[in-house]
């Protein structure tokens, strides 16, 4: 399992992953945490964001699965499904962070997922990976965060486990191993 740096020093995840909580965020679900858990998701095409702030340990991992949310719902259907999309997610959470009075800017945030688990359309038109990769880079950036690591495409789904009190993720692919994910990742 590969470990990305940016978290707080000490204890690496993998030494305290099994003192606390594990809470999975289902496709289209987002999670929240003020103490220290483990929260976990399964990544395909769908996108894994994840937001820490050293200065109070709060993290959050958002996991949509489309890129961007219809204008045409009404305002409650959005709060009941908006979940599911990247720049619905990332502006419900970018939100938050804002209500804890942190600047985006000391957000740490890495994105994950994207991967082509279906097969891939022709070169000219993106398919569903690629489009919630771009969607994710792009609302980001708008919303003033910036992303410290990465690890989008390829061919195979990733688990994430991402450690809310330190800020680590541990990243582990799924599935067989291709050749052009190797040299592509």
């Amino acid at each position: 399992m590969d470990e990305l740096p940016g978290g707080a020093a000490g204890m690496s995840m993998l030494e305290t992953n099994n003192e606390l909580l594990e809470i999975y965020v289902e496709a289209g679900e987002l999670h929240i945490a003020r103490e220290p858990v483990i929260i976990l998701a399964d990544l395909g095409a769908c996108i894994g964001i994840t937001f820490w702030t050293e200065k109070l340990r709060v993290g959050a991992l958002a996991h949509p699965v489309l890129p961007y949310c219809p204008t045409d719902l009404t305002a409650e259907k959005r709060l009941v499904t908006g979940r599911r999309y990247v720049d619905f997610a990332i502006r419900q959470l970018a939100w938050q962070f804002d209500q804890l009075d942190v600047s985006r800017r000391e957000v740490q945030v890495k994105v994950f997922g994207g991967a082509e688990v279906l097969g891939t359309g022709p070169a000219a038109k993106p398919v569903i990976g690629r489009l919630n990769s771009e969607a994710a880079i792009e609302v980001l950036a708008v919303e003033g965060f910036r992303i410290i690591g990465s690890s989008l495409g390829g061919h195979l789904g990733r688990r994430v486990q991402f450690h809310t009190g330190t800020g680590e993720v541990a990243l582990r692919r799924l599935g067989k191993t291709r050749a052009e994910d190797i040299i592509a990742e």
